[in-house]
Protein backbone atom coordinates (compact mmCIF):
# COMPACT_ATOMS: atom_id res chain seq x y z
CA UNK A 1 0.00 0.00 0.00
CA UNK A 2 1.49 3.41 -0.77
CA UNK A 3 1.50 6.27 1.10
CA UNK A 4 -1.30 7.86 -0.75
CA UNK A 5 -3.25 5.02 -0.75
CA UNK A 6 -2.80 5.31 3.55
CA UNK A 7 -4.26 9.17 3.25
CA UNK A 8 -7.12 8.16 1.01
CA UNK A 9 -8.47 5.21 4.07
CA UNK A 10 -8.74 8.25 6.21
CA UNK A 11 -11.75 9.11 6.97
CA UNK A 12 -12.77 11.77 4.76
CA UNK A 13 -13.29 15.55 6.98
CA UNK A 14 -16.72 16.37 7.15
CA UNK A 15 -16.94 19.63 5.35
CA UNK A 16 -13.50 19.19 3.21
CA UNK A 17 -16.06 18.56 -0.06
CA UNK A 18 -13.06 19.53 -2.23
CA UNK A 19 -10.40 17.22 -0.62
CA UNK A 20 -7.96 19.82 0.76
CA UNK A 21 -7.25 17.57 2.85
CA UNK A 22 -5.28 15.29 0.54
CA UNK A 23 -2.74 17.75 0.02
CA UNK A 24 -1.29 16.94 3.25
CA UNK A 25 1.85 13.93 3.09
CA UNK A 26 1.77 10.91 4.64
CA UNK A 27 3.96 12.42 7.04
CA UNK A 28 1.70 15.56 8.13
CA UNK A 29 -1.31 12.81 8.32
CA UNK A 30 1.02 11.11 11.14
CA UNK A 31 0.43 14.32 13.25
CA UNK A 32 -2.89 15.03 12.12
CA UNK A 33 -4.16 11.47 13.73
CA UNK A 34 -1.65 12.03 16.98
CA UNK A 35 -4.20 15.69 17.29
CA UNK A 36 -7.34 14.38 16.57
CA UNK A 37 -6.44 11.28 19.23
CA UNK A 38 -5.17 13.98 21.53
CA UNK A 39 -8.34 15.88 21.01
CA UNK A 40 -10.87 13.20 21.01
CA UNK A 41 -8.99 11.86 24.56
CA UNK A 42 -8.36 15.46 26.31
CA UNK A 43 -10.35 17.95 24.93
CA UNK A 44 -14.07 17.10 23.80
CA UNK A 45 -14.87 15.18 27.44
CA UNK A 46 -14.19 18.70 28.65
CA UNK A 47 -15.00 21.56 26.39
CA UNK A 48 -18.83 21.47 27.45
CA UNK A 49 -18.09 21.74 30.90
CA UNK A 50 -15.00 24.69 30.95
CA UNK A 51 -17.15 26.64 28.67
CA UNK A 52 -20.15 27.05 31.12
CA UNK A 53 -17.90 26.98 34.03
CA UNK A 54 -15.41 29.06 32.60
CA UNK A 55 -12.49 27.63 33.30
CA UNK A 56 -9.42 26.13 31.59
CA UNK A 57 -8.38 22.49 31.48
CA UNK A 58 -4.87 22.78 32.45
CA UNK A 59 -4.58 18.56 32.54
CA UNK A 60 -4.43 19.27 28.75
CA UNK A 61 -1.19 21.04 28.71
CA UNK A 62 1.09 18.03 29.35
CA UNK A 63 -0.70 15.37 26.60
CA UNK A 64 -0.56 18.82 24.06
CA UNK A 65 3.12 19.14 24.70
CA UNK A 66 4.11 15.71 23.67
CA UNK A 67 1.32 15.70 20.37
CA UNK A 68 4.48 17.56 18.52
CA UNK A 69 2.49 20.36 17.48
CA UNK A 70 4.24 23.17 19.11
CA UNK A 71 6.66 25.03 17.29
CA UNK A 72 6.12 23.84 14.32
CA UNK A 73 6.88 26.90 12.20
CA UNK A 74 9.87 28.06 13.75
CA UNK A 75 12.55 24.98 13.20
CA UNK A 76 13.59 23.99 16.58
CA UNK A 77 15.81 21.47 17.40
CA UNK A 78 17.45 21.52 14.02
CA UNK A 79 14.34 20.01 12.31
CA UNK A 80 12.88 21.92 9.39
CA UNK A 81 9.87 24.59 10.00
CA UNK A 82 6.77 22.81 9.05
CA UNK A 83 4.79 24.28 5.97
CA UNK A 84 2.49 26.44 6.33
CA UNK A 85 -0.54 24.23 4.89
CA UNK A 86 -0.14 21.48 8.26
CA UNK A 87 0.61 24.61 10.41
CA UNK A 88 -3.17 26.03 9.74
CA UNK A 89 -4.83 22.46 9.29
CA UNK A 90 -3.67 21.54 12.85
CA UNK A 91 -5.17 25.31 13.90
CA UNK A 92 -8.48 23.91 12.04
CA UNK A 93 -8.72 20.37 13.70
CA UNK A 94 -8.30 22.77 17.50
CA UNK A 95 -11.29 24.56 16.23
CA UNK A 96 -13.31 22.24 15.41
CA UNK A 97 -13.67 20.56 18.50
CA UNK A 98 -13.03 23.46 20.62
CA UNK A 99 -12.12 27.14 19.52
CA UNK A 100 -11.17 27.92 23.51
CA UNK A 101 -8.94 25.22 22.78
CA UNK A 102 -7.43 26.82 19.35
CA UNK A 103 -7.24 30.29 20.94
CA UNK A 104 -5.05 28.97 23.45
CA UNK A 105 -3.15 27.43 21.15
CA UNK A 106 -3.05 30.09 18.90
CA UNK A 107 -1.81 32.53 21.39
CA UNK A 108 1.10 30.58 22.70
CA UNK A 109 2.63 29.30 19.71
CA UNK A 110 1.88 31.97 17.28
CA UNK A 111 1.58 35.35 19.01
CA UNK A 112 3.85 34.61 21.82
CA UNK A 113 6.11 32.04 20.45
CA UNK A 114 6.05 34.32 17.07
CA UNK A 115 6.83 37.27 18.40
CA UNK A 116 9.80 36.25 20.20
CA UNK A 117 11.28 33.95 16.57
CA UNK A 118 10.01 36.86 14.05
CA UNK A 119 11.57 39.99 16.95
CA UNK A 120 14.36 38.81 19.09
CA UNK A 121 17.50 38.25 18.87
CA UNK A 122 19.28 34.44 18.55
CA UNK A 123 19.90 34.31 22.30
CA UNK A 124 16.42 35.33 23.06
CA UNK A 125 14.86 32.64 20.63
CA UNK A 126 17.40 30.19 22.34
CA UNK A 127 16.37 31.77 26.14
CA UNK A 128 12.94 30.91 25.32
CA UNK A 129 11.46 29.74 22.76
CA UNK A 130 12.81 25.71 24.11
CA UNK A 131 10.66 26.12 26.71
CA UNK A 132 8.10 27.04 25.65
CA UNK A 133 7.88 24.36 22.69
CA UNK A 134 7.78 22.01 25.58
CA UNK A 135 5.11 24.26 26.89
CA UNK A 136 7.24 24.18 29.86
CA UNK A 137 6.70 28.10 29.60
CA UNK A 138 3.49 29.26 28.62
CA UNK A 139 3.60 32.58 26.47
CA UNK A 140 0.68 35.68 25.95
CA UNK A 141 0.64 38.42 23.68
CA UNK A 142 -0.19 42.32 25.28
CA UNK A 143 -1.33 44.67 22.40
CA UNK A 144 -4.95 45.53 22.84
CA UNK A 145 -5.77 48.08 25.79
CA UNK A 146 -8.86 49.34 27.32
CA UNK A 147 -9.47 52.47 25.09
CA UNK A 148 -7.34 50.80 22.11
CA UNK A 149 -8.47 48.20 19.71
CA UNK A 150 -8.45 48.83 16.31
CA UNK A 151 -6.42 52.42 17.33
CA UNK A 152 -3.74 50.86 19.04
CA UNK A 153 -1.27 51.21 15.88
CA UNK A 154 -1.24 55.24 16.62
CA UNK A 155 -2.88 55.18 19.78
CA UNK A 156 -1.11 52.96 22.27
CA UNK A 157 -0.95 54.20 25.51
CA UNK A 158 0.98 51.54 27.33
CA UNK A 159 4.60 53.37 27.39
CA UNK A 160 8.55 52.04 28.35
CA UNK A 161 10.74 54.47 29.79
CA UNK A 162 14.41 53.50 29.52
CA UNK A 163 16.38 53.73 32.70
CA UNK A 164 19.69 52.11 32.47
CA UNK A 165 19.83 48.52 32.20
CA UNK A 166 15.91 48.32 32.40
CA UNK A 167 13.19 49.54 31.04
CA UNK A 168 9.97 50.57 33.24
CA UNK A 169 6.50 49.69 31.65
CA UNK A 170 3.52 51.78 32.28
CA UNK A 171 0.07 51.61 31.13
CA UNK A 172 -2.72 48.97 30.81
CA UNK A 173 -4.06 45.69 28.42
CA UNK A 174 -7.23 44.62 28.31
CA UNK A 175 -8.52 40.67 26.29
CA UNK A 176 -5.39 39.06 27.01
CA UNK A 177 -5.72 35.55 26.47
CA UNK A 178 -3.50 33.17 28.51
CA UNK A 179 -2.94 35.89 30.60
CA UNK A 180 -4.13 34.80 34.17
CA UNK A 181 -1.87 31.55 34.07
CA UNK A 182 0.85 32.56 31.08
CA UNK A 183 5.10 32.48 32.66
CA UNK A 184 5.81 35.25 30.14
CA UNK A 185 3.41 37.96 28.15
CA UNK A 186 4.94 39.97 25.37
CA UNK A 187 4.23 43.51 25.93
CA UNK A 188 4.06 46.05 23.35
CA UNK A 189 4.61 49.53 24.59
CA UNK A 190 5.04 52.51 22.95
CA UNK A 191 9.38 53.91 23.72
CA UNK A 192 9.03 57.12 25.79
CA UNK A 193 12.57 58.62 23.63
CA UNK A 194 11.59 58.08 20.05
CA UNK A 195 7.51 57.45 20.24
CA UNK A 196 8.22 54.16 18.59
CA UNK A 197 6.31 50.92 19.41
CA UNK A 198 8.31 48.27 20.80
CA UNK A 199 8.06 44.84 22.25
CA UNK A 200 8.60 43.44 26.01
CA UNK A 201 9.04 40.03 27.59
CA UNK A 202 7.37 40.26 30.86
CA UNK A 203 7.38 37.34 33.64
CA UNK A 204 4.48 36.21 35.42
CA UNK A 205 6.06 37.82 39.06
CA UNK A 206 7.64 40.95 37.96
CA UNK A 207 6.79 43.53 40.27
CA UNK A 208 4.73 45.89 39.04
CA UNK A 209 2.73 43.44 36.61
CA UNK A 210 -0.80 42.51 37.59
CA UNK A 211 -3.05 40.10 35.64
CA UNK A 212 -7.17 40.01 36.50
CA UNK A 213 -9.56 37.70 34.49
CA UNK A 214 -12.06 38.91 33.18
CA UNK A 215 -15.34 37.42 34.27
CA UNK A 216 -19.16 37.20 32.52
CA UNK A 217 -17.83 36.59 28.96
CA UNK A 218 -20.09 35.01 26.66
CA UNK A 219 -17.68 33.53 23.76
CA UNK A 220 -15.04 31.53 24.05
CA UNK A 221 -15.31 31.22 28.06
CA UNK A 222 -12.66 29.01 28.51
CA UNK A 223 -9.97 30.87 27.67
CA UNK A 224 -8.60 33.11 30.47
CA UNK A 225 -8.79 37.04 29.25
CA UNK A 226 -7.38 39.42 31.48
CA UNK A 227 -6.69 42.94 31.95
CA UNK A 228 -3.38 43.61 32.61
CA UNK A 229 -2.00 46.70 34.96
CA UNK A 230 1.34 47.93 34.24
CA UNK A 231 2.50 50.39 37.61
CA UNK A 232 6.24 51.02 37.52
CA UNK A 233 7.29 47.74 35.96
CA UNK A 234 10.93 47.09 35.07
CA UNK A 235 12.54 44.30 33.08
CA UNK A 236 15.71 43.67 32.00
CA UNK A 237 17.44 45.49 28.81
CA UNK A 238 17.78 42.02 27.35
CA UNK A 239 13.89 41.44 28.02
CA UNK A 240 13.42 44.29 25.61
CA UNK A 241 12.85 42.01 21.76
CA UNK A 242 15.92 43.04 19.88
CA UNK A 243 14.26 43.49 16.52
CA UNK A 244 10.73 45.26 17.23
CA UNK A 245 12.02 48.64 16.73
CA UNK A 246 8.38 50.10 15.69
CA UNK A 247 4.79 48.41 15.17
CA UNK A 248 5.69 47.42 11.77
CA UNK A 249 7.22 44.87 13.10
CA UNK A 250 4.40 44.34 15.53
CA UNK A 251 2.61 43.71 12.18
CA UNK A 252 4.60 41.35 11.31
CA UNK A 253 3.51 38.95 13.97
CA UNK A 254 0.40 40.14 13.50
CA UNK A 255 0.20 38.85 9.52
CA UNK A 256 1.18 35.83 9.84
CA UNK A 257 -1.58 34.86 13.06
CA UNK A 258 -4.46 36.52 11.05
CA UNK A 259 -3.73 33.88 8.63
CA UNK A 260 -4.04 31.65 11.65
CA UNK A 261 -7.57 33.00 12.33
CA UNK A 262 -8.77 31.96 9.11
CA UNK A 263 -8.32 28.24 9.76
CA UNK A 264 -9.78 28.69 13.20
CA UNK A 265 -13.10 30.20 11.25
CA UNK A 266 -12.90 27.46 8.73
CA UNK A 267 -12.70 24.72 11.99
CA UNK A 268 -15.32 26.31 13.84
CA UNK A 269 -17.91 26.43 10.89
CA UNK A 270 -16.76 22.81 10.44
CA UNK A 271 -17.68 22.28 14.24
CA UNK A 272 -20.96 23.80 13.76
CA UNK A 273 -21.83 21.63 10.69
CA UNK A 274 -21.23 18.53 12.43
CA UNK A 275 -23.11 19.05 15.09
CA UNK A 276 -25.95 20.25 12.56
CA UNK A 277 -25.41 16.99 10.58
CA UNK A 278 -25.81 14.42 13.68
CA UNK A 279 -28.87 16.36 14.98
CA UNK A 280 -30.65 16.41 11.02
CA UNK A 281 -29.70 12.94 11.26
CA UNK A 282 -31.41 11.58 14.78
CA UNK A 283 -34.20 14.64 15.22
CA UNK A 284 -37.34 13.01 13.86
CA UNK A 285 -40.36 15.15 13.40
CA UNK A 286 -43.65 13.96 11.11
CA UNK A 287 -42.29 10.77 11.97
CA UNK A 288 -39.04 10.85 10.15
CA UNK A 289 -35.48 12.39 10.49
CA UNK A 290 -35.42 16.44 9.64
CA UNK A 291 -32.51 15.70 7.13
CA UNK A 292 -35.49 14.52 4.73
CA UNK A 293 -36.82 17.39 4.49
CA UNK A 294 -35.55 20.28 1.70
CA UNK A 295 -35.67 23.19 4.27
CA UNK A 296 -33.03 21.59 6.34
CA UNK A 297 -31.13 19.96 3.38
CA UNK A 298 -30.93 23.88 2.18
CA UNK A 299 -29.56 24.92 5.18
CA UNK A 300 -27.01 22.20 5.56
CA UNK A 301 -25.71 23.21 2.01
CA UNK A 302 -25.69 26.86 2.67
CA UNK A 303 -23.49 25.82 5.52
CA UNK A 304 -21.05 23.36 2.87
CA UNK A 305 -20.80 26.37 0.47
CA UNK A 306 -19.80 28.60 3.73
CA UNK A 307 -16.97 26.61 4.40
CA UNK A 308 -15.65 25.16 1.35
CA UNK A 309 -15.49 28.78 0.00
CA UNK A 310 -13.68 29.61 3.41
CA UNK A 311 -11.41 26.27 3.01
CA UNK A 312 -10.31 27.40 -0.38
CA UNK A 313 -8.84 31.25 1.17
CA UNK A 314 -7.22 29.62 3.86
CA UNK A 315 -5.67 27.15 1.86
CA UNK A 316 -4.22 29.69 -0.71
CA UNK A 317 -3.10 31.74 2.48
CA UNK A 318 -1.31 28.91 3.14
CA UNK A 319 0.58 28.86 -0.31
CA UNK A 320 1.04 32.60 0.04
CA UNK A 321 2.64 32.20 3.28
CA UNK A 322 4.66 29.18 2.14
CA UNK A 323 5.65 31.39 -0.98
CA UNK A 324 6.71 34.61 1.51
CA UNK A 325 4.51 36.67 -0.52
CA UNK A 326 1.82 37.05 1.76
CA UNK A 327 0.20 40.74 1.95
CA UNK A 328 -1.79 42.13 4.61
CA UNK A 329 -4.97 42.89 2.32
CA UNK A 330 -4.88 39.29 1.72
CA UNK A 331 -4.26 38.48 5.34
CA UNK A 332 -7.37 40.67 5.74
CA UNK A 333 -9.89 40.14 3.39
CA UNK A 334 -9.06 36.32 4.25
CA UNK A 335 -10.13 36.95 8.04
CA UNK A 336 -13.05 39.27 7.47
CA UNK A 337 -14.48 36.92 4.52
CA UNK A 338 -14.21 33.26 7.02
CA UNK A 339 -15.58 34.89 9.75
CA UNK A 340 -18.33 36.80 8.43
CA UNK A 341 -19.11 33.01 6.92
CA UNK A 342 -18.33 31.74 10.19
CA UNK A 343 -21.32 33.33 11.89
CA UNK A 344 -23.35 32.36 9.40
CA UNK A 345 -22.74 28.97 9.18
CA UNK A 346 -22.73 29.03 13.20
CA UNK A 347 -26.51 30.49 13.14
CA UNK A 348 -27.84 28.29 11.05
CA UNK A 349 -26.18 25.17 12.62
CA UNK A 350 -28.21 26.60 16.05
CA UNK A 351 -31.11 27.45 13.89
CA UNK A 352 -31.54 23.83 12.42
CA UNK A 353 -32.10 22.46 15.85
CA UNK A 354 -34.90 24.96 16.64
CA UNK A 355 -35.03 24.99 20.68
CA UNK A 356 -32.44 22.60 21.52
CA UNK A 357 -29.96 24.34 19.45
CA UNK A 358 -29.62 26.59 22.62
CA UNK A 359 -28.59 24.18 24.88
CA UNK A 360 -24.94 23.56 25.77
CA UNK A 361 -25.02 19.47 25.38
CA UNK A 362 -25.98 20.66 21.30
CA UNK A 363 -22.72 21.81 20.79
CA UNK A 364 -24.26 24.24 18.40
CA UNK A 365 -24.42 27.19 20.81
CA UNK A 366 -21.03 27.16 21.71
CA UNK A 367 -19.69 27.90 18.15
CA UNK A 368 -22.19 30.14 18.02
CA UNK A 369 -21.15 32.06 20.85
CA UNK A 370 -17.69 31.54 19.75
CA UNK A 371 -18.04 32.87 16.77
CA UNK A 372 -18.46 36.44 17.84
CA UNK A 373 -15.18 36.18 19.25
CA UNK A 374 -13.36 34.71 16.70
CA UNK A 375 -15.35 37.81 14.08
CA UNK A 376 -14.26 40.53 16.40
CA UNK A 377 -10.38 39.67 17.38
CA UNK A 378 -7.09 40.11 15.39
CA UNK A 379 -8.86 43.16 13.81
CA UNK A 380 -12.57 43.74 13.40
CA UNK A 381 -14.34 42.87 9.88
CA UNK A 382 -14.87 46.79 9.68
CA UNK A 383 -10.85 47.26 10.06
CA UNK A 384 -9.68 44.62 7.51
CA UNK A 385 -12.54 45.81 5.11
CA UNK A 386 -10.86 49.11 5.24
CA UNK A 387 -7.00 47.44 4.62
CA UNK A 388 -8.86 45.72 1.52
CA UNK A 389 -10.64 48.72 0.39
CA UNK A 390 -7.10 51.09 0.85
CA UNK A 391 -5.45 47.83 -1.27
CA UNK A 392 -8.43 48.68 -4.11
CA UNK A 393 -8.34 52.36 -4.28
CA UNK A 394 -5.08 52.97 -3.10
CA UNK A 395 -6.95 55.47 -0.55
CA UNK A 396 -6.81 55.17 3.33
CA UNK A 397 -10.12 55.77 4.58
CA UNK A 398 -8.88 55.40 8.32
CA UNK A 399 -9.58 58.10 10.34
Amino acid sequence: MTAKDDILELPLLPGDLFGYESMLDAREWDLIRATRAFLAEHVAPVAEDCWAKAEFPFQIIEPMSKVGIIGLPYGLDGKPPAGQLLTGWLGLEISRVDPSIATFYGVHNGLAMGSIFQCGSKEQQDRWLPAMQRMELIGAFGLTEPDGGSDVAGGMRTTARRDGDHWVLNGAKRWIGNATFADLTIIWAKDEGDNQVKGFVVEKDTPGFVATKIERKLSLRTVQNADILLTDCRVDDDHRLANANSFRDTSRVLRTTRGGVTWSAVGCQIGAYEAAVAYAKERVQFGKPIGHFQLIQDLLARMLGNITASLGMAVRVAQLQQDGIFRDEQAALAKWYSTTRLRETAAWARELMGGNGILLDRDAVRFFADAEALYSYEGTAQMNALIVGRSITGKSAFV
